[in-house]
């Protein structure tokens, strides 16, 4: 067994497991712990140092959630090999750069928005799902597939955005590829290039940044209590809109049914189309679901984008768009030459999960579970920050808005929460000029346990001294 024998404190302001993973991090970084070996099981190093075998399962989840260890399934928890890139700190508006180790070690609750829970993945089942795909009666998923995807894994997604979202489509006009930044580009090529694209302001960044990048003109286009503006998209010029109705990315509002028929009529008007990012449609604690853009629209001027990352694992890079008939008239006409992005067998793999019921289920059980933290946290918020903090974007998807009643900048926050180990995130990045006017950081939950969320809440407490 490697050698574990920590210097606990019972008095210490920090919990026993945040002791005991700190601890072996530091073994990590100063390779008294090498990658590749084995940790000792939860119930071994409990004997060994007299602990609850509780406490020693909150130390092993805090360093998987940070990426240092590995979970292998019947086999236990391996150090894994640290790659050179380690995590951006946010430093101020202009620049950011590399911590150091020991800042990196200090992290000790990463409140990151792209996180999901993993310990909940059905790993087996979809090992076992994914051996049925590499059966010898299935040696075609070898070879190169159609460029719009699997057309069992596009008919399933099809029923299901169906009976979930009010999608109306044919597997026909889905394409499936390796992230929404490939359809993004997929769908640039689609639309005519002397097209300008109105974004929301604030933003998902990387969409804005993609379009740049592709020689997009783009346009930020301001937010109200209901979403995107539509007498200033009106205004803009723009004849592209790219939005995120169902929990506005990073604001967090939905977007009322009464703004979704206003966009509607703008895009008829101008002969235009709205990119519909769908990207945690899945989640909501409030109030009844409102039909997607794509399923109100009756001309074709909505792209529908969905993924599942956020419902199932982030890195199975899985996502798909609904082309309206024109666009796809176009794609079929022009862009078949460009291959399939998405691996035959994981497509195959997730077809039988989504055939057999496991999709459903599973959504199902993370939608509880998303449920409770989120319920989780907002206690944790009233009951540790006294109402010092006002809670933006709450009703629906894996994270949230805190506007703190203080003076300090944005930066303030996020480096007087970094130092107590609690990594928050700056909204600056997010708008047109870089400037956050007010006091708020983005939280995301959905990779946390419980326990972690709580005490991150208390440490934010602390680094931001409210009363």
């Amino acid at each position: 067994m490697i050698e574990i024998t920590p210097l606990l404190e019972s008095e210490h302001k920090s919990p026993l497991y945040i002791q005991l993973s700190n601890y072996i991090k530091q073994e990590i970084y100063s390779k008294r712990i090498k990658p590749g070996e084995k940790l000792p099981s939860k119930r071994k190093l409990a004997d060994h140092l007299g602990l609850s075998i509780n406490t020693i399962q909150n130390a092993y989840e805090q360093l998987i959630s940070e990426g240092l260890v590995d979970s292998k399934l019947r086999k236990g928890l391996y150090i894994k090999v640290l790659e050179d890139e380690l995590p951006h700190v946010f430093i101020d508006n202009d620049k950011s750069q590399l911590p150091s180790c020991e800042k990196s070690i200090n992290i000790e609750f990463d409140f990151n928005s792209g996180r999901v829970d993993l310990e909940h993945f059905p790993y087996s089942l979809w090992k076992n799902l994914s051996i049925q795909s590499l059966y010898e009666d299935q040696g075609e998923l070898l070879n190169i597939g159609n460029p719009q995807g699997e057309l069992l894994l596009r008919e399933e997604i099809a029923n299901y955005l169906f009976m979930s979202r009010g999608v109306k489509c044919s597997p026909e006009q889905i394409v499936i590829g390796a992230g929404t930044q490939v359809l993004i580009i997929l769908l640039s090529l689609l639309i005519d290039k002397e097209n300008l694209y109105g974004l929301e302001n604030p933003g998902f960044h990387r969409t804005k940044k993609l379009l740049q990048d592709l020689g997009k003109a783009t346009i930020a286009i301001p937010l109200d209590n209901e979403g995107i503006n539509i007498e200033q998209l009106i205004n803009s010029g723009a004849s592209v809109v790219y939005v995120t109705p169902s929990h506005q990315f990073p604001i967090g509002m939905i977007m009322p049914l009464n703004r979704r028929l206003e966009l509607l009529k703008w895009a008829q008007s101008n002969d235009g189309y709205i990119i519909e990012d769908d990207y945690d449609g899945e989640y909501r604690y409030e109030g009844k679901p409102i039909p997607s853009l794509q399923g109100l629209d009756k001309l074709g001027h909505v792209v529908y984008m969905g993924t599942f990352s956020k419902a199932l694992i982030p890195s199975i890079r899985i996502s798909y768009m609904v082309l309206p008939p024109r666009l796809l008239k176009k794609y079929q006409e022009n862009l078949l030459l460009y291959k399939q992005t998405v691996s035959r067998l994981h497509q195959d793999t997730l077809y039988r999960f989504m055939k057999e019921g496991y999709w459903q289920s599973h959504l199902n059980k993370m939608r509880t579970l998303y449920r409770k933290k989120h319920f989780f946290l907002m206690d944790s918020i009233n009951k540790h920050l006294n109402n010092k903090v006002k809670v933006i974007g709450e009703k629906s998807g894996l994270h949230l808005i805190l506007q703190v009643d203080k003076s300090w900048q944005e930066n303030e926050l996020v480096e007087r929460a970094l130092k107590e180990g609690v990594k928050v995130y700056p909204l600056s990045v997010y708008y047109e000029n870089g400037i956050n006017v007010n006091s708020s950081v983005l939280l995301g939950f959905g990779g946390l346990s419980e326990t972690q969320i709580d005490i991150g809440i208390q440490l934010l407490k602390k680094a931001w001294q409210i009363d």
